[in-house]
């Protein structure tokens, strides 16, 4: 396996996936009986420092159709911790809007390359555009105080 798993750590993510989902409103649990629901989530919540309990709790009071998507979170999860660790390997993200990322895309394709080679291409072609006009700029200042003379 390529990424370890750690009990502790991930028990901490189950426990946040779980607190989030219930903060949001969905049913995190199996009972239909809303008072035994409340109890479980109140359970829930005092596990917060113990790990290992949390999988009891999951074991007992989570919602089947929910083990799915936790184990698929836990996944991302441990991926992006792992490749976090290394910088080419953690995960960088931006905020485009969808216009902006509509144009990217397009420019990559025409260029051939993926959009990170597309903004470094863009920017480096802005860099060299910026100089070549302060040059122009320069040369002109230079040439009118000549004549000016």
């Amino acid at each position: 396996m390529k990424y370890q798993q750690l009990e502790n750590l991930e028990c901490g993510w189950k426990w946040q996936y779980l607190v989030n989902k219930w903060k949001d409103g969905e049913a995190i649990t199996r009972h239909i009986d809303s008072s035994e629901a409340d109890a479980a989530v109140a359970e829930l919540r005092r596990l917060e420092h113990q790990p290992t309990q949390v999988i009891e709790w999951i074991e007992r009071h989570m919602a089947l159709d929910l083990d799915k998507k936790l184990k698929q979170a836990i996944r991302a999860k441990r991926k992006r911790h792992f490749n976090a660790e290394q910088i080419h390997t953690k995960k960088k993200s931006i905020d485009l809007d969808y216009r902006v990322w509509e144009k990217l895309s397009f420019r990559a394709n025409e260029l051939g390359c993926t959009l990170s080679d597309a903004i470094e291409y863009l920017l480096s072609e802005a860099s060299r555009s910026e100089k070549a006009s302060a040059a122009v700029t320069s040369l002109k200042e230079d040439l009118s105080k000549l004549l000016s003379d």
